[in-house]
């Protein structure tokens, strides 16, 4: 994958974006100190290069009946990767998994309306054939929120530093 390089424009731009998600591109621009048609252009840019990948809607899911989050960890038999990712495709409250490594090989974040229904949702996972064992963790509380923004405009303020540690600097 080819490494896109975010100038200032860009960041000020997402930042705007992020702050105004619903607003013009006219608004956009302004709140990014360009012009309508040179924020039309980096936007243009940053959604062809993937940078940008989407423009949906942030969803609370415990206020439409979501209350419980875990992550289940999936350990795969060899050769079933692919079948087990088509299966957990179809169940909706697997919202996201990632392909580890370590003692699991799959790390999938699900949602539950309650207890009873997350076990119900691992007792599925575990019905997929090359599913051998899950292991589930309760998420408690959000302790520091996704802010995927905030990494790229963090590398803005430190300037060509990738790294926050006094070692790096």
């Amino acid at each position: 994958m080819q490494q896109f390089e975010l100038d200032a424009i860009d960041r000020r731009l997402l930042a705007a974006l992020a702050a105004s998600p619903r607003a013009g591109m006219l608004a956009i621009a302004r709140d990014a100190g360009v012009a309508r048609n040179t924020a039309q252009a980096h936007l243009d840019r940053l959604l062809a290069a993937g940078v940008v990948t989407g423009f949906g809607p942030d969803i609370d899911l415990r206020r439409v009946g979501y209350g419980v989050s875990a992550f289940v960890s999936l350990e795969i038999a060899q050769g079933r990767g692919s079948a087990v990712d088509e299966a957990l495709a179809s169940v909706p409250e697997v919202i996201e998994a990632w392909m580890t490594t370590g003692p699991s090989d799959l790390l999938c974040r699900v949602v539950a309306r309650d207890n009873d229904h997350l076990g119900e949702i691992v007792a599925h996972i575990l019905e997929i054939r090359g599913v051998t064992r899950t292991t589930t963790s309760l998420l408690l509380s959000t302790r520091v929120a996704s802010r995927l923004l905030h990494l790229v405009t963090a590398q803005e303020a430190k300037g060509s530093s990738t790294s926050s540690t006094p070692e790096a600097k």
